[in-house]
């Protein structure tokens, strides 16, 4: 698959496909999202780059100061968007090591062809942990503020979705589905589904392993030394915050679909100890829920650390039957 590169460009296509440059209103920001709209800045982003020639995946780049370097973001459009209606939305997040173009590497077109909603795949960072730090030493690296009062309102501002909680859906890989799990606890109201892919579900088990790691790969490739929640004593009351095995009641009433693969390679150590972490904290996290009442969907397929695209289709399936229609 090749990925949507960034390409420069100073002529907006409209949602028809004709060239317009549109007027933008105060501070820049659009009032509104109609169908031949031109993308704006808006909440605290600044577009400086942008790619919106394929008909389905746009792609931009900001300037924030949450963030104290350009973050990028790819959108997939439905393939029916130029018709005008709304659509509900799923925010997909990216794993460590990973960047927003990951899961058009993985299929992503492919997975949503056909299929009435938009996807929203935006930068996290290296070892971000979808957190505003503790500590950095290397300038703004406030991801948590950017995705939730940045990026969702930008999305909402510039295309035709359903600005509500039935309208959107949070999904990811990996530390991205540690992501998910923690928006949508934390951010109650903003999303119906949540959805995570081999993500860690459990921060103090273990000793608090996750928490460990989230802290030592932050330092070492995302806050020059600084960490996410805190060294040697933890920030506890952001541990428990972000924790989605102490946010228990905070899944009722949305759809929850988990997978953590069984049989990581016993040769990779790096796949052996993150898939058994996942496991182990997926499971404690779901026997909390059953305790608690609250329905969830989960796999347990064999293999370890990676991006099952059978189970990623069969995740978009189930968001799109949860939210509302197009």
């Amino acid at each position: 698959m090749t990925p949507h590169r960034p390409t420069r460009r100073s002529i907006l296509k409209s949602a028809a496909g004709a060239s317009a440059v549109m007027a933008m209103g105060a501070g820049g920001v659009l009032a509104a999202a109609p169908s031949a709209a031109a993308v704006g800045n808006a909440a605290g982003l600044t577009i400086v780059d942008r790619n919106e020639a394929d008909p389905r995946m746009k792609y931009y780049r900001f300037r924030t100061s949450a963030i104290g370097w350009d973050p990028g973001v790819n959108v997939l459009l439905p393939d029916d968007y130029h018709s005008g209606r709304r659509y509900p939305v799923l925010y997909l997040l990216h794993g460590g090591a990973q960047d927003f173009i990951t899961f058009d590497r993985e299929g992503i077109r492919q997975w949503t062809a056909g299929k009435r909603i938009i996807v929203v795949m935006p930068d996290g960072g290296r070892a971000g942990w979808y957190s505003n730090p503790v500590s950095t030493n290397v300038g703004p690296r406030n991801w948590e503020h950017f995705h939730i009062n940045q990026l969702l309102p930008w999305v909402e501002a510039n295309f035709r979705t359903y600005a509500e909680y039935d309208g959107r859906a949070v999904s990811g890989f990996s530390m991205g589905g540690f992501g998910a799990l923690k928006y949508a606890a934390k951010y109650y109201g903003h999303f119906a589904s949540v959805s995570s892919h081999s993500g860690p579900a459990s921060l103090r088990r273990d000793f608090g392993l996750v928490t460990h790691w989230a802290n030592a790969s932050s330092a070492a490739a995302e806050l020059g030394g600084g960490t996410v929640y805190g060294a040697p004593l933890w920030d506890e009351a952001r541990v428990s915050a972000d924790n989605p095995v102490q946010r228990i009641e905070s899944y009722r009433h949305k759809r929850v679909f988990l997978v953590a693969g069984t049989s990581p390679d016993p040769v990779n150590w790096f796949d052996t100890v993150n898939e058994q972490q996942v496991l182990a904290g997926q499971r404690e996290f779901r026997g909390l829920l059953g305790n608690a009442g609250i329905p969830h969907e989960w796999h347990e397929p064999a293999g370890g650390h990676f991006i099952r695209h059978d189970l990623m289709r069969r995740d978009i399936d189930g968001v799109i039957a949860r939210l509302r229609k197009a």
